[in-house]
């Protein structure tokens, strides 16, 4: 059997658990995935060295890791991608002969959407709203996908200057530049692509993180938010007829990239994302 948790906190209406389950299954895998959310168990982050032990006892094969320990974790562990190490996050543990290996596919989940739905960035100009953590994956998936100029936007323009400052020293080649949000109309005026990377649009978190009619009519748009699926942003982007990733996209190649990771097996990516479309529409429904 492979044996496979989330870590988290106020994880339990996460849908990756259920995403891999089915495909593990159609995939002919003896597959177990649990939920470690650390709320639920009222137990502090500072626990987090016990978790990985009592983790270690049950001998899990893998660990899928989300807020708050995607910085939390690396310590803890022996080694990591070289991807994983450049943006300083892991949301996958691999454990195999006895080495705790911390890989990143919040990045590669991003870059599975841009081939999705655009097919290539190459040598465009991208501005992205939102420099947190899912800010870091996607701006890190547009650089390595060949984005030559990214502007990234923030309301705390100091967390946009920390990340700018660090994806320069990964990518030379390319523009990176930040700036405040009261600059972001003038940033997007010549962009072939807007990125949003805040909770905005959330469930419970409702409405539009910037005006659309700042955004060239050209432009694209991508959402990191799925649910609900259609936020603001998307439906409102798809209404003025620019091409649109939604967040379920990002998911769908998260989720993809662990269970090859884990498994060894491909995959099959159009029937992960019909299966999360599933659940999307069963998430979302009163």
């Amino acid at each position: 059997m492979i044996l496979v948790g989330l870590l988290g906190e106020g994880i339990t209406t996460s849908l990756t658990p259920p995403m891999h389950r089915r495909e593990a299954d159609l995939l002919g895998l003896d597959y177990e995935y649990r939920i470690i959310d650390t709320s639920i168990a009222q137990r502090p982050a500072t626990d987090l060295p016990r978790i990985l032990d009592e983790i270690t006892a049950e001998h899990y094969d893998a660990l899928n890791v989300t807020h708050p320990f995607k910085q939390r974790i690396i310590p803890y562990l022996d080694a990591l991608t070289p991807d994983a190490e450049e943006l300083g996050a892991v949301n996958l543990v691999v454990y195999t002969d006895g080495q705790t290996i911390g890989h990143n596919t919040d990045w590669t989940g991003f870059g599975f959407a841009l081939r999705e739905g655009l097919g290539s960035v190459e040598n465009q100009r991208v501005v992205q709203i939102g420099a947190g953590g899912a800010g870091a994956a996607t701006s890190f998936a547009l650089l390595r996908s060949g984005v030559s100029a990214l502007t990234l936007v923030d309301r705390d323009i100091q967390h946009a200057a920390f990340l700018a400052a660090r994806l320069r020293d990964l990518f030379p080649g390319s523009r990176i530049v930040h700036v405040p949000l009261a600059e972001s109309t003038s940033a997007m005026s010549d962009a072939h692509g807007v990125v949003h990377a805040t909770p905005t649009g959330m469930l419970h978190n409702p409405g539009l993180p910037f005006d659309l009619d700042d955004v060239p009519r050209d432009a694209w748009v991508a959402d990191v938010v799925y649910l609900p699926l259609e936020t603001a942003l998307v439906r409102g982007a798809r209404e003025r007829g620019h091409r649109v990733l939604d967040g379920g996209l990002m998911a769908v190649g998260q989720a993809v990239d662990s269970i090859r990771i884990i498994t060894g097996h491909e995959p099959d990516a159009s029937r992960v994302r019909a299966h999360f479309l599933e659940l999307v529409g069963a998430a979302v429904t009163p």
